[in-house]
């Protein structure tokens, strides 16, 4: 029994088990942190918290499974086969990828934030908006008609987005009245000279 406690791949995997659980202290801390500095809610926290969680807990278990070396033929053609679909599966949808790169890029960079009005510049649906939350793969908007609107994440950084105040009406929103309408196509637009 004492020969097993001093085995190299029993210190290997203790070590990287104690390594894992304190760097995945160390970002949740820094989450923590981050999220209070820059005004963040409690429910984004919680997952970024968990998406890093799990990234970092999955690379622990290959990492264990590396150490201790499975000699069965049969498992490692599983797990080839096992990554294989997943990597075809990510392929295939590689936006499910980028819109969670979106999420944490949402979280720790850009200036908008749950309960903020926005205007979203799209040519083909200009969408003003309230964001109610932030999650992994898109984002929820509500309109001044109690509309929801679900929002990829990625394309909310791929468009141009306006932080709006409270009462503020975007210049988009405007509703031109006919005859503001005719004096434009008549005189054509004011020139300032």
């Amino acid at each position: 029994m004492k020969e097993f406690f001093i085995q190299i791949e029993f210190l290997l995997s203790v070590g990287l088990i104690i390594t894992t659980a304190i760097a995945h202290r160390l970002i949740i801390w820094s989450a923590t942190k981050l999220s209070k500095k820059v005004s963040r809610s409690e429910l984004r926290k919680q997952y970024v918290s968990r998406y890093v969680g799990y990234v970092i807990w999955t690379m622990c278990a290959i990492a264990l499974v590396l150490v201790w070396g499975f000699r069965n033929e049969g498992f490692w053609v599983a797990l080839g086969s096992t990554f294989a679909v997943v990597g075809v599966a990510l392929f295939a949808s590689w936006s499910i990828l980028s819109n969670i790169t979106a999420s944490f890029i949402l979280y720790f960079t850009f200036p908008f934030k749950i309960g903020d009005r926005i205007r979203i510049h799209d040519k083909d649906l200009p969408v003003t908006a309230t964001i109610q939350d932030i999650k992994g793969f898109y984002t929820i908007l509500i309109t001044v008609e109690d509309e929801i609107i679900t929002y990829p994440n990625n394309l909310l950084l791929q468009k141009g987005v306006s932080i709006l105040k409270p009462n503020q009406e975007s210049i988009f929103d405007r509703v031109l009245e006919t005859h503001e309408i005719d004096k434009t196509l008549v005189d054509g637009p004011e020139r300032s000279t």
